[in-house]
């Protein structure tokens, strides 16, 4: 049987990197401490040094901003279309009620 592969927040790997930043431990105490692979908390690291200049960028923090936005609107969107769909179908199945009372008393 397969082991589950464990997802790490973006919280949990900066915790990671800035502990490989400091220096005061090798990379594979550090691996051996977060049950993390030397090799992944060396992908993390890579990845952190090429974005820092993100974390600078305010238009780029503007976008992320803008993004969240758009995602919370279009997660209100589709629950207003589901609730929609839910209304339109029992309006429906009233209509055909109605119709088939209408049938039999007439």
């Amino acid at each position: 049987m397969s082991k589950k592969r464990k997802r790490y927040s973006a919280a949990e790997k900066a915790k990671v990197v800035l502990e490989i930043l400091r220096e005061e431990n090798t990379l594979n105490e550090i691996a051996q401490k977060y049950e993390v692979s030397p090799q992944l908390i060396s992908r993390w690291k890579t990845e952190f040094l090429n974005n820092m200049p993100v974390v600078f960028d305010k238009k780029s923090t503007e976008m992320e901003q803008l993004k969240q936005e758009h995602e919370a609107e279009k997660e209100e969107l589709i629950n207003q279309i589901g609730q929609l769909t839910v209304d339109m179908n029992w309006l429906k199945k009233k209509q055909q009620q109605v119709s088939d009372w209408r049938r039999k008393n007439h």
